[in-house]
């Protein structure tokens, strides 16, 4: 008969009566040595798996932008983003003002993205974009059979779905009157109840609201809440325009450039240096959502991998049409002198050669004419030439 040495895992339970031991139980675990290692090894890969499942989730539910995203070196934006970065550590509400393009949104979800609320939702609501009667079912939700066409199960709202995670209601000025108080009560109590329901929801959410209105006029005039701009505006972030930052423009066009070349597959494209002080010296109304528009549409019909002065669009070329921009004026006087101007500096860089213009104004010759026409711009100069 042959024996083998047998090595097992047994658990041994000590048995007392009066603080005496009388006995002693005893369980084998693993029959089998080799059984641990199999199971540590298990252990171990479902260890990884849920370390890779975590991962991926913060990736799907994290947001976009973070404060690497944010392109300045300006002392402004410097000291925004040390501003912005104290409201990660803290989860009181966070009111971000400025005019439209300056990049709000991406503030904030930097803010959500650096605090502890990353892992969980980052719910995004325009107030403007959402019919005032439909407002209040979006973001506290409905129940089943509140009105005709709604889910058989009702709806959760964009609070409910921000539970643990961070809610962001851009455009908050437009928020109509009514609505107002829901969104203090809420703000105060953490709880709501859904359009239609009884049962009330209670919500850990991070509220961070922007606008490119001026909410204490607003609320001079009545149409905005004090108690309401008091309760949103615990930290304050005001975003200066593009520019009061002059120093940045170069910067982020590049950046940009950079992100819609890549995109476009193509590489290296770079920008000459009379043509960066252009974009320099542009006033950018638009501010960075007009800076990448212009990229944007430099880049498709650039035919090189340098963009030069002249792919620039007309009007950022002329320093008249820039101050024009930038100063006084109605809506409708500044287009129609933009627009006059970019005809005169496509006929003067095309030699007036009328089929060149209208290539270089993205219009047809017909149209161009009639602009001629319109503007009553003189063509002494290229008489001859189609």
């Amino acid at each position: 008969m042959v024996f083998h040495d047998l090595s097992i895992v047994v658990q041994r339970i000590p048995v007392k009566k009066n603080g005496n031991l009388i006995a002693v139980f005893g369980r084998v675990m693993f029959s089998d040595i080799r059984e641990v290692a199999k199971l540590a090894k298990k252990i171990g890969q479902l260890e990884s798996k849920v370390k890779l499942y975590e991962e991926e989730l913060l990736s799907l539910r994290s947001t976009k932008y973070t404060f690497d995203s944010i392109m300045g070196n300006s002392d402004a934006i410097l000291a925004l983003k040390d501003e912005a970065l104290v409201a990660t550590s803290n989860s009181f509400p966070v009111l971000i003002s400025g005019e439209s393009g300056t990049g709000k949104e991406l503030f904030a979800q930097a803010v959500h993205h650096s605090s502890a609320r990353n892992i969980h939702p980052f719910v995004r609501i325009n107030c403007v974009a959402i019919p005032k009667e439909l407002l209040e079912s979006e973001l506290f939700g409905y129940d089943k059979g509140v009105f005709t066409g709604a889910k058989p199960g009702g709806k959760p709202g964009k609070f409910e779905l921000a539970h643990r995670g961070t809610i962001f209601l851009d455009e908050i000025g437009d928020m109509p009157l009514e609505m107002q108080p829901k969104i203090l009560r809420v703000l105060e109590e953490k709880e709501f109840e859904r359009v239609g329901g009884t049962k009330v929801i209670k919500s850990d959410f991070r509220l961070i609201a922007a606008t490119n209105r001026n909410l204490e006029e607003m609320m001079h005039t009545g149409s905005f809440r004090s108690d309401l701009f008091y309760r949103l505006n615990v930290i304050p972030l005001q975003i200066p325009p593009l520019r009061e930052r002059r120093e940045d423009i170069v910067l982020l066009a590049k950046h940009l450039l950079k992100e819609m070349a890549r995109e476009a597959d193509l590489y290296n494209v770079r920008i000459e240096k009379p043509a960066a002080k252009a974009l320099s010296e542009y006033p950018w109304p638009g501010n960075v959502r007009e800076l990448a528009n212009v990229l944007e549409r430099t880049l498709s019909r650039l035919s090189g991998d340098i963009i030069r002065f002249h792919d620039l669009p007309f009007y950022i070329h002329q320093k008249k049409n820039r101050d024009e921009l930038s100063g006084s004026g109605s809506l409708r006087a500044v287009h129609q002198n933009a627009e006059k101007q970019a005809v005169e500096f496509a006929l003067e860089n095309s030699g007036y050669n009328k089929a060149e213009a209208a290539r270089r104004l993205g219009i047809h010759r017909t149209l161009l004419y009639r602009k001629i026409k319109k503007f009553n711009i003189p063509l002494e100069q290229g008489k001859g030439k189609v």
